[in-house]
């Protein structure tokens, strides 16, 4: 072997022997926040069974003299209304037989002004009255009446006077007008045995 041959088979034997030491690249990992997938949110609960709504083929009754809750809708006053205004009025909480609601709370209601004098001369005060008329439901209307015992023969229609309700005798006595405010109270009641629905 000559000279050359030597250096020739010791610089591959340098090359093997380097790539033997050399350490094996490793890959980098992604700085936090880049690259990486979001999160798994875990799965949400199943939401609980729904409670079943009342079957409204059953038929429940509202019994006559029951009663119900009602506000006003609007401002009446014995100045401006007249003979046979509709006055709109709604029922101010939910009206149940047991535990199952037959009509919603702010179902409309109907009344009618019967009577009214506007307060005049020498101290006389005004005077209102009003009729009720119905409440409206799923099913339809059911009539109304303004005291809870029959009026004779004829208990439907009966009036309200709202100069005793909600007009102070002294008020009255100084010749003031009956002046009703939107969300006054009014207790109304059925006005007879009456089959309804379970409310939607």
């Amino acid at each position: 072997m000559n000279l050359t041959s030597k250096i020739t088979f010791g610089a591959v034997t340098l090359c093997l022997m380097l790539a033997g030491t050399a350490k094996p690249i490793q890959a980098q990992s992604a700085p936090p926040g880049e690259n990486a997938l979001p999160p798994v949110a875990p799965a949400a609960p199943a939401p609980a069974a729904a409670a079943a709504p009342p079957d409204r083929s059953e038929k429940l009754v509202l019994k006559e003299g029951m009663e119900v809750p009602l506000v006003f809708a609007q401002d009446l006053s014995s100045k401006t209304a007249s003979v046979d205004d509709p006055v709109n009025m709604r029922l101010d909480d939910d009206l149940k037989i047991g535990d199952v609601v037959v009509i919603r709370k702010g179902a409309t209601a109907l009344a009618t002004v019967t009577n009214v004098k506007k307060a005049g001369m020498m101290g006389k005060g005004g005077e209102l009255n009003i009729r009720l008329e119905y409440i409206k439901t799923d099913d339809g209307r059911i009539r109304l009446r303004g005291t809870k015992g029959k009026e004779g023969e004829d208990k439907v229609g009966a009036t309200v006077a709202l100069t005793v309700l909600f007009g102070p005798i002294g008020l009255i006595k100084h010749g003031k007008n009956v002046e009703i405010k939107e969300g006054t109270a009014l207790t109304a009641y059925i006005d007879q045995d009456t089959s309804v629905s379970p409310a939607r």
